[in-house]
């Protein structure tokens, strides 16, 4: 062997020798960092809660129709990749469903709106005279029919909205940034808001395999062949759920001294009557001035109550979503809305709520219509999660 091929093998095994450095990102690292690029869950619930709140406020169907298409115009761009996300379209048919409802009852049932615009006349059943008020077919009226669905889709807006919460944050994500005093009742509105999500997408599933064997999934036959699945699934979770739950001390815990006990009982009660004394205060004439400071002090107390009653809980947070600028944003945005629109309701009711005795044409107000494309905010300021 020649020197130079004796160099060759030195040089080999020293950069065998040396540690392989790999500088491709771990698993658990990529998706640590996307945990913390995203926007925590509570303000999606909070940007939600705001939008449906704002839906509330109006019967304008040129202004729900606008809060819808914003809703969704964010849900198609930042929604994640949970069950709960893939259950969005189910609400949008829930809320179809939902309203066509409210027109079909108004339609059966009659409506307590006069009109003058009869659209058909139905077989009137008699009633006995302890039902007055009550009637089985009869005369339909445009007004009455009118009504009816404006009635039905604000109450669609609002399914619709939680359906957006449901697809943008994952309710377990928001479980941990309860206080410890809520996190027994938290959990309890995890599982239930998760149920339907998790259901959806196991009755999906399911209908999917049965076509690719060539089976039905369709009819009556379909949907016996696929409950049975679907509950036995059900079954199974929620028995892995209890043994996590049991495995991870769920319930357990610690003493306290009774003076805080106490204190935290008398603060909680107390903030709660003063939550209670401010908002009537505020939906009354002559509480307008006490009735936000009752409020305020309020909220303040019974927050003070529960972070007092989460020592009772031993509980940590691993790696806790933090509540930073865009959260604020995000948050704001639904805000605004909805108090721009409570105030809107207040000054030009007529344009909120367009009339339907007698029949006008909905018009669409430009100051409330501007406030509710501050709903798109989130969109623009909120990174797309990597998929």
């Amino acid at each position: 062997m020649t020197p130079s091929d004796c160099g060759r093998v030195r040089a080999g095994r020293a950069h065998a020798a040396e540690p392989h450095i790999d500088t491709a990102r771990a698993p658990g690292e990529s998706q640590h960092r996307a945990l913390r690029s995203a926007v925590h869950p509570g303000a999606w619930w909070l940007w939600a809660l705001s939008l449906g709140t704002a839906a509330t406020r109006t019967t304008n169907p040129l202004l729900l129709a606008l809060l819808i298409s914003a809703s969704a115009y964010v849900v198609a761009t930042h929604r994640t990749g949970t069950p709960a996300a893939h259950a969005y379209p189910a609400f949008a048919k829930l809320a179809l469903a939902v309203l066509l409802i409210r027109v079909l009852f108004a339609v059966a049932l009659g409506s307590p709106v006069p009109g003058t615009h009869i659209l058909l006349t139905l077989p009137e059943v008699p009633l006995p005279h302890w039902a007055q008020g009550i009637r089985l077919g009869g005369k339909v009226t445009a007004e009455a029919l009118v009504f009816a669905a404006y009635d039905g889709l604000k109450l669609a807006t609002l399914l619709i909205c939680v359906g957006a919460a449901n697809a943008l944050a994952s309710p377990v994500r928001l479980l941990k940034s309860l206080p410890g005093a809520l996190y027994e009742t938290g959990v309890a509105v995890v599982v239930a808001l998760t149920f339907a999500p998790h259901l959806i997408a196991d009755v999906q599933r399911l209908r999917a395999a049965r076509r690719l064997r060539g089976r039905p999934d369709r009819g009556l036959r379909g949907l016996l062949q696929v409950g049975l699945p679907v509950l036995e699934g059900a079954l199974e979770r929620s028995v892995a759920l209890a043994a996590a739950m049991e495995a991870r001390g769920y319930g357990r815990t610690v003493e306290v001294p009774a003076r805080i006990r106490r204190t935290t009982a008398a603060l909680t009660l107390g903030g709660l009557l003063g939550v209670c004394a401010g908002t009537y205060g505020l939906l009354t004439a002559e509480g307008g001035t006490y009735g936000i400071p009752l409020l305020l002090v309020g909220v303040v107390a019974a927050l003070a109550g529960l972070r007092l009653g989460g020592r009772r809980s031993p509980r940590t947070r691993y790696r806790p979503d933090p509540w930073d600028v865009r959260a604020w944003l995000v948050t704001g945005s639904g805000a605004a809305v909805a108090a721009l629109l409570g105030l809107a309701s207040a000054r030009d009711p007529e344009a909120l709520h367009p009339g339907v005795v007698p029949l006008v044409a909905p018009s669409l107000p430009l100051w409330p219509a501007a406030a509710i494309l501050l709903a798109l905010l989130p969109a623009f300021v909120v990174p797309k999660e990597p998929s």
